[in-house]
């Protein structure tokens, strides 16, 4: 059923060719930088390991079909991988196809750890905020998409847009980082047992994690009056990421 749902995203894409440009998450520096990071790798599948400086890849629409809104994008890979083509790049596509602008993250992983996802998405979101009248999108149209760990991080976005841990002390914290819609594909969702997708949680908190760590993170937990407008994508056969942890999130 999983493959279902993505072969109707991608069949409307089959012929898309959107250009694109990246932009650099942090011009001035990432922030709580790691020595002895590998070097990122991408493979022939579109999969991206040891990201150090995180980016996004802009894919404009070419109409402007609903109204200048963009989406960012996070694709998933259990925080150990970007699923950088699949989940990334033909969103991106998909969404064009629509009308929409969209921005495909590539974000820091398990060599960083929390929060460094959480701050590279939220920067990501005040960035194309800031600089909206440049790309072409509306400020107050700007949402978060995501497919499994990726969506667990979109799904963070849209419950810890005002944490203290997604904010550097940069000029750009002042930005709004609370994305206005979200749409979560076969999100991770809950860390903890028994719905929890261990490899995301081991990834993002380390094995030695918590309880309290573990809680915070599982942003079930933090749903609240102000989390915006969320669709919910997801089968119920999903082998991997069971589907509790979407009706946990409702």
């Amino acid at each position: 059923m999983r493959k279902l749902l993505l072969t109707l995203f991608f069949l409307v894409i089959a012929s898309a060719r959107a250009q694109t440009a990246v932009i650099p998450l942090w011009p001035e520096g990432v922030p709580n930088p790691k020595a002895g990071v590998a070097p990122e790798r991408s493979d022939d599948g579109g999969n991206i390991t040891h990201v150090s400086q995180p980016t996004l890849t802009w894919y404009p629409s070419s109409s402007d079909n609903l109204a200048r809104t963009a989406v960012i994008v996070c694709p998933g890979g259990g925080y150990e991988f970007l699923s950088f083509t699949h989940e990334g790049r033909q969103y991106a596509q998909w969404l064009n196809s629509l009308g929409v602008t969209a921005f495909v993250l590539k974000y820091r992983l398990s060599d960083f750890g929390h929060p460094a996802p959480l701050q590279d998405v939220l920067r990501a979101i005040r960035t194309v905020r800031a600089h909206a009248a440049e790309y072409g999108v509306d400020p107050n149209r700007i949402g978060v998409m995501g497919s499994s760990a990726g969506g667990h991080l979109a799904a963070s976005a849209a419950t810890l847009f005002d944490d203290p841990a997604g904010r550097t002390g940069a000029a750009l914290d002042k930005v709004s980082a609370r994305p206005d819609f979200a749409m979560l594909i076969y999100p991770v969702i809950t860390l903890m047992p028994p719905a929890a997708h261990a490899g995301s949680r081991n990834a993002l908190l380390g094995a030695n994690a918590t309880p309290d760590q573990v809680r915070q993170m599982s942003v079930e937990t933090r749903v609240g009056p102000t989390t915006p407008p969320t669709l919910l994508v997801h089968s119920q056969d999903d082998g991997l990421v069971p589907v509790e942890n979407s009706i946990l999130f409702f």
